[in-house]
């Protein structure tokens, strides 16, 4: 038996496995949250205000300019919209894994061991917090105005370009995530260094890499590759010279890092969870 209370078998039959573990401890959290329905309304509606905060203190920013770096309200809106799609779908999927230092601090991780259904599946699902889904329409609906506004020439390639933004987007924050979440099996309390690369990164991403220091630009490409998420293939959109000056075809990388990033999240979150001993308790 390994850690998670299941026997070794085939990857792709672990990932059904976990898939399916996920959907219904996802399921069931879901049912619980609709059984006080006002409750949800009211949570998912705070959800979207407050993360239209961020977008208010831009759009009063330009009340006093008519462009920020170059770049124009709905160009910044099309970054916003990208960014807090492609994070509001990981958190809605995969933020609960954020809780794994508490779990390893009191003992409770070691009640999922012992679950025959991987651990990572269990803890993703745990507590599925319906209400980011306010956060989701959020982005959505700044992303929709951002459409409409640009000025793009929307050829077939840009069209295709914007879902394949969102999605890679989502599965690079997902692999931040569950990085982060591994990181916490050394360092207990680090929640708040995870959320420096989730929650600071989404916010990094809402503007143009222009505003800047070409150091942070580079860290943000070549080293944890935010970059990909939005502002590399909406400069392509968008008609924006390159962050760094990097080659055309790096626009449409986005799935390839993505899929890189899940492949070192899952190694790092069997690295982490091999090392785990245990509270003793």
């Amino acid at each position: 038996m390994r850690p998670g209370g299941a026997a070794r078998g085939p990857g792709g039959g672990r990932v059904a496995e976990g898939l399916r573990a996920y959907l219904l401890i996802a399921a069931m959290w879901i049912r619980s949250t609709m059984a006080y329905r006002a409750s949800f309304v009211m949570t998912a509606v705070a959800s979207f205000v407050v993360t239209g905060l961020d977008f208010v203190a831009i759009l009063l920013m330009f009340s006093r300019v008519d462009a920020l770096g170059g770049w124009s309200l709905p160009e910044i809106a099309f970054l916003y919209g990208l960014s807090g799609l492609a994070f509001g779908l990981a958190d809605l999927a995969v933020g609960s894994v954020e809780r794994l230092g508490r779990r390893v601090r009191d003992g409770t991780l070691d009640t999922l061991l012992v679950r025959p259904a991987p651990v990572l599946a269990q803890l993703a699902a745990d507590r599925f917090a319906l209400r980011r889904v306010g956060r989701l329409a959020q982005g959505a609906l700044v992303l929709g105005w951002a459409l409409a506004a640009v000025e793009v020439d929307w050829t077939p390639d840009r069209l295709l370009l914007v879902p394949v933004m969102v999605v890679s987007g989502a599965a690079i924050f997902c692999a931040v995530f569950v990085a982060g979440a591994a990181f916490q099996f050394v360092a207990q309390d680090a929640a708040e260094v995870s959320n420096a690369f989730t929650y600071g990164g989404t916010t990094l991403l809402q503007y143009p890499p222009v505003l800047f220091a070409q150091e942070l630009v580079r860290g943000v490409t070549f080293v944890l590759p935010l970059a990909f998420v939005n502002w590399l293939p909406a400069s392509y959109v968008l008609g924006r010279p390159y962050p760094l000056d990097l080659p055309a075809w790096t626009a449409f990388a986005s799935p390839a890092v993505a899929g890189v990033c899940c492949a070192l999240a899952g190694l790092v979150w069997g690295a982490g969870l091999r090392s785990y001993r245990s509270t003793g308790s």
